[in-house]
Formats: structure tokens, C-alpha cells, sequence
């Protein structure tokens, strides 16, 4: 927090989520999802807690751990996964899998080649939580 109170952003932070969980999927696309909105973003919810190996609950709590901005102007769409552990090379791999496959099902036209998802291994002293940080 910065001294006036408010939160600082990560400089990579998508700005209309300032609350990440653990684990927060921050998902910009161009695309206009329209009525399937809520329904990927749950679906999305599910694989990571899935691939995490967290419980679902950590994903939904805060509302904002899954976020989608849609339609928006962009060049090129992006990602990012954000995860206290559960960020390795296996379980990034099923979480981009998930996403691409997610956007094929739906029939949504976003090519394969168009999805670029950063993932995020946060050290737990980084993140606080409930006055103190996840570190202790």
C-alpha cells in the first residue's frame, strides 16, 4: 500500500484486478464473449484450482481471482496466471492446454498461435493476506 492508503500495482498487473488471489487467472482478450462470460470464467475457475491442486474456493473468493476484460483494443491478447506454488513447467502447460481448449470448445475463433499466457510463481513473503504475509 502506498502512504495515502491506496493499493500500488504490480507494473504487469492487469488494472481492473486489484485484489489477486491465490491462484488469480487475468485473462484479456479482444474477442467479445458475450452471454459465455460467466460461464468460462467459471470453467476457467475450475481447471486452474484443478491444475493448482487448490481448492476451488481460493480461485472464486475475492471475485476478482478470475478475470476477464473481453472486446477490448489490443494488438495482441495476453494472460497471466499468478499462484502461490503450483507454478512449474508441467502444470503451465495443462493450464495454457486448458485455456486453448476452453476458447476452441466455445467456438470463439481465437487461433491457437494468438494465446500467450504469463505465469507468475509469487514467493510467499510477497504476498500478504489477513495482516501478515503468507510467509509468516
Amino acid at each position: 500500500m502506498s502512504a495515502n492508503g491506496s493499493l500500488r500495482q504490480h507494473p504487469s498487473r492487469h488494472p481492473h484486478c486489484d485484489l489477486p488471489g491465490d491462484p488469480s487467472l487475468i485473462l484479456t482478450t479482444n474477442v467479445d464473449l458475450g452471454d459465455d462470460k460467466l460461464a468460462i470464467m467459471k470453467e476457467l475457475s475450475s481447471l486452474v484450482a484443478k491444475v493448482t491442486g487448490k481448492p476451488e474456493s481460493y480461485v472464486g473468493e475475492c471475485g476478482c481471482t478470475v478475470c476477464i476484460t473481453d472486446n477490448a483494443s489490443m494488438l495482441f491478447g495476453g494472460s497471466c496466471l499468478y499462484s502461490l506454488g503450483g507454478i512449474d513447467r508441467a502444470n503451465n502447460g495443462k493450464v495454457q492446454a486448458g485455456v486453448t481448449d476452453v476458447f476452441e470448445k466455445r467456438g470463439l475463433g481465437i487461433a491457437q498461435d494468438r494465446i500467450y499466457i504469463n505465469f507468475f510463481d509469487m514467493p510467499r513473503e510477497c504476498v500478504g493476506w489477513n495482516r501478515a504475509t503468507f510467509a509468516g
